[in-house]
């Protein structure tokens, strides 16, 4: 019995050491995004530059849940917000555009940047300034001046937040956006805008007012609940469609018999 018992400690010693390796080593190692690829792309597009990646991979599953929406006839213009500034929105939405640009069926895909005060996506994309949403609305440049691609990104154009003006809220809610949104709705399989987030400034609303779906951008362990019930208070007021959540900033543990899988 003895040479028994100190055999079932050893094997429950050594399972213990392999769960803390999984989750101290293996884990964090799948957490790091790998530069596989040489690209101006900001690291953090990670559906880029690692597909295979744990983050990847839940990007993929929105995808998936965005495509199984209304029985398979999903949302063609989607806005993502979030209730206050640096929850990871941006990053979210080019992440998103990316992996909606890799399924099988090949859809096309356009990311617009709608933060007229403090747009990124430029800054994410290692592209320099050029005109955007902002002189397309004022008048000041054409949709072909505005709209570009990436030469390693494909099935996947963009449009800039341009210039900042002096009147947001009122270029975003004219009636030249809405036909814009509607041109580009004919035009692509889908219709990213990037938003500002909706608490600090009324843009988001307006804009979550003239799509079909919503995805609010929430950072675990900093976003007050409180403000996420705030925000969508604001656009239920506004008749909009939120389709979804997007949870950013997790840490979790990774058993191993999912990654063998990855």
């Amino acid at each position: 019995m003895g040479k028994i018992t100190r055999a079932l400690q050893k094997a429950t010693q050594e399972s213990f050491q392999q769960k803390e390796k999984i989750a101290k080593v293996k884990e964090y190692e799948q957490m790091i995004v790998h530069k596989l690829k040489d690209s101006k792309l900001d690291a953090r597009a990670v559906a880029y530059f690692d597909p295979k990646a744990v983050i990847s991979e839940q990007y993929k599953i929105l995808r998936t849940n965005i495509l199984s929406l209304n029985k398979g006839r999903p949302p063609k213009t989607i806005s993502i917000t979030s209730s206050v500034a640096a929850e990871g929105k941006t990053v979210s939405a080019l992440n998103l555009a990316l992996t909606l640009s890799h399924a099988t069926h090949k859809p096309r895909v356009i990311l617009i940047d709608a933060d007229l005060r403090k747009g990124q996506l430029l800054n994410y994309l290692g592209v320099s300034a050029r005109p955007g949403l902002s002189e397309y609305l004022q008048g000041e440049a054409s949709l072909e001046e505005i709209l570009f691609n990436l030469e390693d990104v494909s099935h996947l154009s963009f449009i800039a937040s341009g210039a900042v003006p002096q009147k947001p809220v009122e270029l975003l809610a004219s009636e030249k956006m809405r036909e814009l949104t509607t041109s580009l709705r004919a035009k692509y399989d889908f219709v990213l805008i990037d938003t500002p987030p909706v608490i600090p400034v009324t843009d988001a609303v307006i804009i979550a007012s003239n799509v079909e779906g919503v995805l609010l951008v929430i950072k675990a362990g900093s976003t007050q609940r409180g403000m996420v019930s705030r925000a969508a208070e604001l656009l239920a007021q506004a008749h909009s469609n939120i389709i979804g959540h997007v949870l950013t900033g997790v840490e979790y543990f990774i058993p191993e018999y999912i990654y063998r899988y990855l």
